[in-house]
């Protein structure tokens, strides 16, 4: 797989047919390891371990409404009181971080109103808070710590 711009961990793999899977511990299941797969895991690990977002408050392809049609998000983290705090959109290492994907986790934060937005794919991370009262999108330098949300 790909080397990414996030901190190695312990990973399970395995192949079924000829096909590998890695184990979401989110989701406590093998899922098919695509390269957005091998990021989402990567990214999660280093939000759990980094920064110290609680892993019983982040749920991977958390499923939405958006329009009358499903959706998923790559991941969805709560706050204590159990309301959406952030959404995370992963996209494939070989795939560049554009407008369009900003306006993807945008169209899903319609639904679900996160405070904050993160975008990656693995190589390069992006991060910003939404100021609903001023209605601005402010970027951030870094992934906050959870303690700063």
């Amino acid at each position: 797989m790909f080397r990414l711009n996030l901190p190695p961990y312990e990973y399970k793999i395995r192949e079924v047919e000829q096909k590998k899977q890695i184990f979401d511990p989110f989701r406590r299941c093998f899922v098919a390891l695509t390269p957005e797969e091998w990021v989402r895991q990567h990214f999660c690990h280093f939000l759990c371990q980094e920064k110290h977002f609680p892993a019983q408050r982040m749920a991977n392809e958390y499923a939405i409404k958006l329009n009358g049609l499903s959706r998923r998000c790559d991941t969805v983290v709560f706050d204590k009181n159990l309301q959406v705090l952030c959404i995370c959109e992963y996209k494939a290492p070989q795939v560049n971080i554009t407008q369009e994907v900003f306006q993807q986790i945008l169209r899903y934060n319609w639904v679900l109103k996160a405070k904050y937005l993160i975008v990656s794919n693995g190589l390069k991370h992006y991060a910003c808070r939404i100021d609903y009262e001023k209605q601005q999108t402010i970027f951030l330098q870094d992934i906050p710590d959870f303690s700063e949300l």
